[in-house]
C-alpha cells in the first residue's frame, strides 16, 4: 500500500519502468490493480533496522504487466476485462485472476426469470412452466435471426429463387413444426437449463432460425436421424429421442467447470480460435454482400447456404447479434468452443470413427474451428476417421 510518504522504493521502480515507456502510472493505481489479482505483490525484503521499516523488490513480471496495464486501463474497463486482455497477449497475469475473469463472464447470462430479479423456482420442470407463461404473449424473445443476416438470405434468395428440386426433395419432413419467437426462446432456455430437447425440437429450432428458406434439409437430417441412421440414434438419444450427450444441468455450470479446470493452453487456443471465429463470420458477411451487390455470386455464397444450418452458420448469427465484441462475450465464446469439442469427443467414444470426415466438408464448421475441434477428439483417445 501507498503511504502518506509516498510509493516505497519498490512501487517507484515500477512507476519509473513505466514512465520509460511513455505511460504514466501512480502508486494508487499499483495498489488497486493488486487488490483486483491484476499484479502480484510485492517481494518481501529484510529490515532496515532501527524501526526503519523494511525493504522489498518487485517480482520480476510486475514490470511488463505494470506497462500492459497502464495502456490498456481506462474508463468503463472492468477488471475482468483486463484479465482476460492480459491473458489474451500472453502476459503473466495470476491464474486464478483468469480463471475467476471466465467464470464472470457465464455469471453474466441471465435468463429472464433472473434479469428481472424475481425469485426462480428450484424444479426445473417448474421454471420451465413458469418461463412458458411468462413469454406467452411477450415480446421479450431471443434474436434468432440478426437483421443482417435476414437481409442477407432475402437477398440471397431474391437472386436464386427457389432451391433446386433436388435440394428440396432432401427435406424429408412435409409438416414441420413452426415455432413462434416464444416457442423458439423457450426451447433454447429448455437446452440451457439442461432440460429434455428432442431432436424434433432441435430440427423445429434451425427451421426458425433459417425462415427465408422455403425447405430445410439439415434440418430433415436432424428429425429423421431415428429412421435414418437407428444404430446411431440407439447409442446418442434416449426414449424421448432427445440427445443423452448433453448433460441434464444447467450449461452454465458445465461452463463455469470448464473455466475452472481447463488446461490454460486449452483456454489460450480456445480464446485465439473465438477471434479467428468471430473475424472470419463478420468477413464471410462482407464478401457475400459484395458478391450481391456486384451481382456476380460465387464461392462466398456458396459458402453461406453451405453452413447456413450448421455450426458455421449459427457461428456467423452469434458474431452478429453482438455490435460490441467485448472481452466477457469473447471469453464466453472461448468456453462455448471447449464445450462443443467435449461434446464431440463424447459422440467419437459412443460411435466409434462417427464419420469425422464430414467436420472437414465445407460449411460444417467454421474454419478457423476445425483444428481445434479436432485436436480435442484426438486428445480424447477416439478414433478419428480421418485419412
Amino acid at each position: 500500500m501507498p503511504s502518506s510518504d509516498g510509493p516505497s522504493a519498490a512501487d517507484q521502480q515500477l512507476i519509473d519502468h513505466a514512465a520509460a515507456h511513455g505511460c504514466t502510472v501512480t502508486a494508487k493505481q499499483l495498489a488497486g490493480w493488486r487488490r483486483a489479482g491484476l499484479l502480484p505483490g510485492n517481494i518481501p525484503g529484510g529490515g532496515l533496522g532501527r524501526g526503519r521499516g523494511s525493504t522489498s523488490t518487485p517480482r520480476p513480471e510486475s514490470f511488463e504487466l505494470v506497462v500492459a496495464l497502464a495502456r490498456l486501463a481506462g474508463r468503463g474497463k472492468r477488471p475482468t476485462d483486463l484479465a482476460l486482455l492480459l491473458f489474451a497477449d500472453g502476459l503473466p497475469v495470476p491464474e486464478a485472476t483468469v480463471r475467476s475473469a471466465f467464470r464472470t463472464a457465464v455469471d453474466a447470462v441471465a435468463l429472464p426469470d433472473e434479469r428481472d430479479g424475481t425469485e426462480a423456482a428450484t424444479d426445473r420442470e417448474e421454471r420451465l412452466d413458469n418461463l412458458s407463461h411468462r413469454l406467452r404473449g411477450s415480446d421479450r424473445t431471443m434474436t434468432l435471426v440478426p437483421a443482417r443476416a435476414r437481409r442477407i438470405d432475402e437477398a440471397i434468395a431474391g437472386v436464386l429463387g427457389e432451391l433446386p428440386a433436388e435440394l428440396a426433395e432432401l427435406d424429408a419432413n412435409d409438416a414441420p413444426s413452426r415455432l413462434t419467437p416464444q416457442d423458439a426462446s423457450l426451447t433454447a432456455v429448455t437446452a440451457m437449463l439442461g432440460g429434455s430437447v428432442s431432436v424434433q425440437d432441435i430440427g423445429a429450432l434451425l427451421r426458425a432460425m433459417s425462415p427465408a428458406m422455403p425447405s430445410h434439409p439439415i434440418a430433415s437430417l436432424v428429425e429423421t436421424t431415428r429412421e435414418d441412421v437407428p444404430e446411431v440414434a440407439d447409442q446418442v438419444l434416449d426414449d424421448g429421442d432427445s440427445l443423452t450427450l448433453i448433460p441434464t444441468t444447467d450449461a452454465r455450470d458445465l461452463l463455469r467447470g470448464m473455466a475452472d479446470t481447463a488446461p490454460m493452453e486449452d483456454l489460450a487456443a480456445g480464446w485465439r480460435t473465438a477471434q479467428r471465429v468471430h473475424e472470419w463470420a463478420l468477413d464471410l458477411c462482407r464478401r457475400v454482400e459484395d458478391e450481391l451487390a456486384s451481382g456476380e455470386i460465387g464461392e462466398a455464397v456458396s459458402e453461406w447456404l453451405h453452413g447456413r444450418q450448421l455450426l458455421s452458420g449459427l457461428s456467423v448469427l452469434e458474431a452478429l447479434r453482438e455490435r460490441r465484441w467485448a472481452p466477457s462475450s469473447h471469453a464466453l465464446s472461448t468456453l462455448t468452443l471447449l464445450f462443443q469439442r467435449q461434446v464431440l469427443a463424447l459422440l467419437d467414444g459412443a460411435v466409434p470413427g462417427c464419420q469425422w470426415l464430414v467436420l472437414e466438408m465445407p460449411g460444417v464448421l467454421p474454419p478457423p474451428m476445425r483444428a481445434l475441434i479436432l485436436d480435442g477428439v484426438t486428445r480424447s483417445g477416439g478414433p478419428v476417421g480421418r485419412s
